[in-house]
């Protein structure tokens, strides 16, 4: 039998680019998926000497964890720490309890660093807000704050919601912080807001962006 050739060059592979192999609907064969899921961008809100930024919408079942990015957050009030509180009613109250750990790591640029458990930043049954630093940011011109939190099914009417972060900040006494904070917000009411701001003063300029993870 002879042996055609193929062109390659005439080979579209645009629609399965990106896709991973998987079992079809009928579990006979096999087809082309989707890798994983999406991160599909909600809404953005830019701080200008803003008490808070509240998100008091999109937040429901349509999807199981919601990413929030931190993006050149700017105290106004020289070491300030950012915190975040969760809400059970639509953000009419910011008062979810609340139990939570939290450790960190910094180095000075004097070259001094550690890594220690920080006592303090954390909430045994709290209600109050939940700190996402904890060693005061600094309010210099390039002093700033940035990170990631991931809050995972908050729409659940049977399980407490639990939260991720990993956030770097300028500290103000010129030290790379990074602190890493984990969590579960204690009820099984759905969780519907969340509400951003800093522990004293405002927020002078920055910007969070929410995701659904699809």
């Amino acid at each position: 039998m002879a042996l055609s050739k193929v062109d390659f060059n005439n080979i579209n592979v645009t629609p399965a680019a990106s896709k991973a192999l998987k079992f079809n609907s009928s579990a006979n064969g096999f087809e082309t998926g989707d890798l994983g899921g999406s991160m599909v961008l909600l809404s953005t809100q830019t701080a200008s000497s803003s008490a808070n930024l509240s998100f008091a919408s999109g937040i429901d079942s349509t999807y199981k964890e919601y990413v929030f990015k931190f993006i050149d957050i700017h105290p106004q009030t020289n070491e300030a720490d950012f915190t975040f509180n969760l809400s059970a009613d639509g953000g009419s109250n910011y008062n979810v309890t609340k139990t939570s750990t939290m450790f960190r790591a910094f180095h000075e640029e004097g070259d001094s660093a550690n890594l220690y458990y920080t006592t303090g930043g954390d909430l045994a049954q709290g209600t109050g807000v939940q700190n996402l630093t904890h060693a005061g940011i600094g309010n210099g011109n390039d002093e700033n704050f940035a990170g990631t939190l991931h809050l995972f099914n908050p729409s659940s009417t049977t399980f407490v919601k639990h939260f991720i972060a990993n956030c770097n900040a300028y500290q103000v006494d010129s030290a790379s912080y990074n602190t890493y904070v984990a969590g579960y917000g204690n009820t099984t009411s759905a969780v519907d807001a969340i509400q951003f701001k800093m522990s004293s003063g405002n927020i002078d300029a920055g910007t969070i962006k929410m995701y659904g993870i699809s």
